[in-house]
């Protein structure tokens, strides 16, 4: 009797293991494939060899690219450069990509950027928010930019156990910000069983001086975040389950889910169109290559545009797809006077004229 229960608690154990790789391999979009889509006037941004995760794009045409993440089990072209915050004026006929000095009393051999966010004061001053992962540890950096000197000055850490694995942030004041965990636990192993056993266990958190607290929650894995331009929606792109929420913000700065848009993609980052409030989507059309890379068989790119996210019937068109021939990897998608720039969470970046 007791060997047949050992043998009936095996066999399910193995059966929920199996369906938990089943359901993981759904998730991941492992046998995704994509049609190319391609832009007539586009070419790789010199300079940008090993990711450009997130990019931000002030009102003026100065992009700002966080290059260099490095993750665990994450492949990565150059594992040891640190990573760098880079610009490209989008105003200029044939713009470059430049590298931003950092001032002096920052770790720079330890930079690992992620997610950035700009803001920009009432007296005009710029500030650049960064997820860092310093030794893959969790903070957010706040520089001021200064733009005569092309220059990055370093004005606060934040460290704090509601950010215990960020992964993007939106700036909403000077020190203020909604920041997404994309996993609940920031311990490495137990990240991966809290992906495997798909425990919705992400969240977004509202960070002020003032207060810190946790705004929305249940995420499968919480990851790009955006406001609308009328201030009054958060944007909140859930990658594994391939949704985008929507989350209205109320003047104690809560969230409350207003709606969700279901996609056929793993969602990553979301930028939006200045000229027409579109949410422009960097996406992952299969998450096991993106995982687990193989150079002769890389990851592909995708990038979506959204319109009128807040309808009954948003219409959702493919920008562009590329089967990792020339992309690989795609994250982020930003738009700036019909410039695009398509970013990569380890690969390369592109610059297309519309």
């Amino acid at each position: 009797m007791g060997r047949l229960l050992a043998l009936s608690l095996l066999g399910i154990a193995l059966a929920l293991l199996g369906e938990r790789l089943l359901a993981l391999r759904n998730r991941l979009k492992a046998s995704r494939e994509v049609e190319s889509v391609d832009l007539p006037n586009c070419h790789l941004i010199k300079g940008i060899e090993a990711g450009s995760e997130d990019i931000d794009i002030l009102p003026n045409g100065l992009a700002f690219f966080s290059v260099g993440l490095k993750c665990p089990g994450l492949h990565s072209f150059a594992p040891d450069k640190p990573g760098g915050i880079l610009m490209m004026d989008l105003k200029e006929e044939n713009p470059r990509a430049l590298e931003l000095r950092i001032s002096r009393g920052f770790n720079l051999a330890s930079f690992n950027p992620h997610g950035i966010s700009t803001f920009i004061d009432s007296d005009n001053t710029v500030y650049l928010f960064v997820v860092n992962h310093p030794e893959f540890k969790n903070t957010v950096e706040i520089f001021k930019f200064e733009e005569e000197e092309n220059s990055l000055l370093h004005l606060k850490t934040i460290k704090h156990e509601l950010l215990p694995s960020v992964n993007d942030i939106i700036a909403v004041g000077p020190a203020h910000f909604y920041a997404t965990n994309d996993h609940y636990f920031s311990d490495p192993f137990l990240k991966y069983l809290e992906t495997y056993l798909n425990l919705h266990w992400t969240n977004v958190v509202y960070y002020s001086p003032d207060e810190v607290k946790v705004v929305a929650e249940g995420f499968d894995s919480a990851n790009g975040i955006n406001i609308s331009p009328d201030k009054k929606y958060i944007y909140v792109a859930d990658i594994l389950a391939h949704e985008i929420h929507v989350l209205e913000k109320h003047p104690n700065m809560n969230l409350t889910q207003f709606k969700v848009l279901k996609l056929d993609t793993l969602v990553d980052n979301l930028s939006i169109d200045p000229s027409s409030g579109d949410i422009l989507v960097g996406c992952h059309p299969n998450g096991q290559k993106l995982f687990v890379y193989d150079p002769n068989n890389p990851p592909s790119s995708e990038v979506l545009r959204i319109q009128n996210i807040l309808s009954e019937k948003p219409t959702v068109t493919t920008v562009y797809a590329n089967n990792g021939s020339v992309l690989q990897g795609s994250s982020v998608a930003s738009v700036y006077d019909r410039k695009l720039l398509i970013g990569t969470l380890y690969h390369r970046a592109l610059y297309c004229q519309l």
